[in-house]
């Protein structure tokens, strides 16, 4: 099932989120592994984990005590699918309006 595309452009519109995506595709990590190199309590970054866990963009499962967060790829390249196709119909508009042009 593709992502909801608000949800996940909604959730990296965020520059902390956007960093946590980066440091998930280096591997999994728990909360607390998230929040070492920011400045914000813990609580704010299990918030932003629950944006992106709602967003579809990363999983979390029980390990025992612990809770370590995913990034599900998949999700991710389903956006990157979605802009390439943008850039495609933007790219063959742009490039029918230089032929328009051309011919004037």
């Amino acid at each position: 099932m593709p992502p909801d595309l608000d949800l996940a452009f909604a959730a990296l519109a965020d520059p902390v989120r956007r960093a946590l995506v980066g440091r998930l595709a280096l591997s999994e990590a728990t909360v607390s592994e998230l929040a070492e190199p920011f400045d914000l309590t813990h609580q704010a970054i299990s918030h932003h984990v629950g944006v992106l866990r709602r967003s579809g963009l990363v999983e979390q499962r029980r390990e025992g005590t612990r809770r370590p967060c995913r990034l599900r790829a998949d999700e991710l390249s389903a956006l990157g699918t979605w802009i390439d196709e943008q850039r495609r119909i933007w790219d063959d508009r742009i490039d029918a309006l230089e032929r328009h042009l051309g011919d004037q």
